[in-house]
């Protein structure tokens, strides 16, 4: 991990919490020392440079991300050093699209906009009765909905709505309950969460229900 800042350390937080071992670098010694305790190995570092990531173990390691947004100049410089390095898989947060463009001509593998992605889907659920939503590039989302109330009291089997929706159930979760496959003989009760898939206006629709 290659930068301590906002998204850097909720990432680094997030992965550990996972139970992944995380080495991360930053040049800043407060943001240093705030996660020493927290993470597998923190080191303060100049992560632009190739001689510096590569004496720290950085190149041993299958994957990198490089969460710098404040510098274009930094994160660029990152990922190349990473390139240089020969790590499989690097990571690299965008700040704008030409941001992005630069990052994936250096050599990063996968560019990610976590302001951008995360305003779209708070903008779905603000909208929307979704409990939570994802939505992928190829027009296609996974939502959490609460099960409309006509469709209670009766089996998955029944549901012509869902149909008619284009939706597909794949989850139920009934009060106080974890959540399971869906079947096609599961009835659905009042207070249960259901996990649908299917394009986005599909999602939306369905999630219009009452």
């Amino acid at each position: 991990m290659i930068g301590l800042g906002r998204f850097g350390h909720h990432l680094a937080g997030a992965l550990a919490a996972q139970g992944h071992e995380v080495l991360a670098v930053d040049r800043n010694a407060e943001r240093v020392q705030r996660w020493a305790d927290r993470l597998d190995r923190v080191v303060q570092a100049d992560a632009t440079e190739e001689g510096v990531l590569r004496q720290i173990g950085v190149a041993d390691l299958q994957r990198a991300v490089v969460a710098i947004g404040a510098s274009v100049e930094a994160s660029v410089l990152s990922v190349l050093a990473l390139v240089e390095l020969g790590v499989p898989q690097i990571w690299a947060r965008a700040t704008s699209a030409k941001h992005a463009k630069i990052l994936g001509s250096v050599g990063a593998h996968h560019v990610i906009f976590p302001e951008a992605e995360t305003g779209e889907r708070v903008a779905h659920l603000i909208v929307s009765r979704m409990l939570d939503f994802i939505e992928f590039g190829d027009d296609f989302a996974i939502a959490k909905i609460p099960t409309p109330k006509g469709l209670t009291g009766r089996s998955l089997r029944e549901l012509a709505p869902v149909e008619h929706y284009g939706v597909r159930v794949v989850g139920v979760k009934d009060p106080g309950e974890r959540f399971r496959y869906a079947t096609d003989d599961r009835v659905l009760v009042p207070g249960s969460v259901l996990i649908v898939e299917g394009s986005i206006d599909q999602v939306q629709r369905f999630a219009a229900l009452t």
